[in-house]
Formats: C-alpha cells, structure tokens, sequence
C-alpha cells in the first residue's frame, strides 16, 4: 500500500514541474470525516467514516486556434483506513475544448449521473440518491460530448464502450437547462436517460430553484433492467434554507418497485460554516426498506476542501 501512496505522490508532485509547460494545473482535494451511528438492521454501531475523500489534479493548456487540452486524474482516498483498497480511481480523463464543445476520453460520470445537479443535498453520505435508485454511475471506457451552451440549453452525450467481445455498448444523454450552482440563472433542469448502462435502462427528469430564499428540488426517475424486470418508478424532493452560517437540509426520497418490493427514505441536517472551505455539519438519515432490513445513520462530521 505504501507503494500506491509513494507512486500517486509522484504523479501529483511532478505534474507541479509542469506548469512551465501548461497554462493551468491544479492539485486539489476534500477530506471529509464523520463519526456516526449505523443501524443496518443487526443493530447499532459506531463508526468513523470516510465520506468519498479525494485528491486530484486537473488543468488546461491553450493549443491556439481556439482550442484548448484538459484533462484531470482524481483518486478517491478513504482516509479513515479500515478499506484494503485506500486509493480507488474517480473521474480520469483528457480531452479537447473548442467553439465546437468538449470532449473527454476516459473514465468519467454519466450524463445521467450529472444531470442531477445540487438537487441531492446529502451526496456521498448514507442518504445519497445512489442507495436507492440506480443511474449514479462512473464508467470506465467513456466518451464524453457535451455541447456549447445556447441560451442556456446543452446537450450532453456519454458513449461507453463495450470492452469485450460479449459486452454491449452503453448510451447515456442528456438535455441541460441554466446553472446547476444557480448562480447564472435562477433555475436548473434537465431530462436524462441511459440506454444499457450498467444493466439498466433509465429515465430521469429534475428542476431545482429558489423560492423566498429555500432553494427547493425535485426529481422523478423511472428504471429497468435491459431485460425488462426490476421495474420502478420514483421520485425525490430537496429542500434547504441558509441562516447566517448554518444550512438547514432535508430530502426524502422514494423508490416504488412493481413487483411491490417499495422502498423509500428520509434525511435531515445541517451545516455550520467554519470558512469558505471548511464545514462541520451533522445528519440524520431513515430507510424504510420494506422486505429487506431498516436502516438508521446518526452522524456529525467535517468536511474540508482545498
């Protein structure tokens, strides 16, 4: 392990000796920790958990003729040290950016994946959509396509390659309105689906804006496998207010199965602002899983970037 460490230590080291040669590099990172307790249904436990900490680095060089090389090599690093793998791949790419769009090759999210925004307001904690609904996915072998923005509309494009002869190809699109931050527009939607993504054929349609200062979100989602089984329809609602340095958070979250295997799941919390970077917060999260075991989590934790 100390070899993984020693050989990601040199990448991110040596891509600092490039900045003579690229315009833009960025080593960069979030470390976030939480002590919590868990109820997966055999009973409660405490746990110190690393929340998808990682360390990266990104950046970009002007080629001329308005085209410009990015590219970006993120690692998720679980910094609470219980995992045999400590160092797993993220987003890992390069690609071009021109009057034309961008495109990336590597591994990176899919457009279904993106499509939700900052709608869910506990992403890589225990209420993160992905414990649910399937759709968040990161795929190996991609091509990514995503459009210039034309009065604030883009489209985007994943193409996941097989890989293997017996493999099929994957598709994942997406249509994009306004700025998921909602700092240039006041409103944010698109309307995604994947095609054979994973095993599954997905539709998703989201929206998320302010209104008398609680920046509200929705989201519906209906899901298969490719061979028509695992049917579900669901849907997810977000809200959270911001007072002075404290952030007032809650979702719920539904996943309705046609075969009557229902599951559903609610989160609160909040957030209090140390700085710009860093913040404590805490988070209560339910799972009524209906046939399977309930799930309960209790957590505070810190959470700081760089």
């Amino acid at each position: 392990m100390k070899y993984s460490y020693n050989k990601i230590a040199v990448a991110l080291l040596s891509s600092l000796s490039l900045s003579a040669f690229a315009a833009d590099v960025e080593v960069y990172g979030k470390a976030n920790l939480s002590l919590q307790s868990s109820d997966e249904g055999a009973g409660s436990f405490t746990e110190i958990k690393s929340n998808a900490s990682r360390i990266g680095l990104k950046g970009s060089h002007e080629l001329g003729e308005g085209l410009t090389v990015v590219y970006q090599a993120e690692f998720q690093v679980d910094l609470d040290g219980d995992s045999d793998d400590n160092i797993t791949a993220r987003n890992q790419y390069v690609g071009l950016v021109g009057s034309f769009g961008e495109i990336l090759l590597g591994k990176n999210d899919t457009m279904v994946k993106q499509s939700q925004g900052k709608i869910d307001l506990f992403s890589d904690l225990n209420g993160d959509i992905k414990n649910l609904w399937k759709g968040e996915n990161r795929m190996a072998d991609t091509l990514s396509y995503k459009s210039p923005k034309f009065n604030n509309f883009q489209v985007g494009v994943t193409y996941i390659a097989e890989d293997a002869v017996d493999a099929d190809n994957g598709v994942s699109l997406a249509v994009f309105y306004g700025d998921a931050k909602l700092k240039k527009t006041k409103v944010f939607a698109s309307v995604a689906m994947d095609s054979d993504v994973k095993g599954y054929d997905i539709t998703r349609a989201s929206v998320q804006g302010k209104v008398a200062g609680v920046v509200l979100g929705a989201m519906v989602q209906t899901q298969e496998k490719v061979d028509g089984s695992g049917e579900m329809d669901g849907y997810m609602v977000s809200a959270k207010y911001k007072m002075d340095k404290v952030t007032f958070k809650g979702q719920y979250q539904a996943a309705d199965f046609k075969d009557g295997d229902d599951k559903s799941g609610i989160t609160i919390g909040a957030d209090y602002s140390l700085a710009q970077s860093t913040k404590l917060y805490t988070f209560y999260s339910s799972f009524d899983m209906d046939s399977e075991a309930d799930e309960d989590y209790l957590g505070v934790g810190i959470e700081y970037n760089f």
